[in-house]
């Protein structure tokens, strides 16, 4: 696949940003909370909200690199269920998945 440096520097640019994101969310998270009964609840309501954005996010890194992986290996767009190519629009909208639309 002759995009496939494009995809390679998209991906690694994506898991950047996931990185810098996460650890501003682990900087919030770790921040002392507020004595107030009201700002607390609002400050629990909150870090659960990053508590979820950190999961996906760490999902979205782990699926990130997995494609990594699939290129290094080669078997980058080609869906690991089917065995087809997956189309390139496809790879385009989410470069880190593994499965063509038929399959996903």
């Amino acid at each position: 696949m002759p995009e496939r440096d494009h995809f390679e520097k998209l991906l690694l640019d994506r898991m950047a940003e996931l990185t810098a994101k996460l650890q501003e969310v682990e900087q919030t998270l770790d921040e002392p909370h507020s004595k107030d009964a009201e700002d607390f609840a609002q400050e629990v309501e909150d870090a659960e909200v990053l508590e979820g954005l950190g999961k996906a996010g760490l999902q979205e890194i782990a699926a990130i690199e997995a494609a990594l992986d699939r290129i290094k290996n080669g078997s980058y767009g080609i869906c690991a269920k089917c065995g087809d190519d997956i189309a390139p629009a496809r790879l385009k909208l989410v470069p880190y998945t593994a499965f063509c639309a038929k399959c996903a």
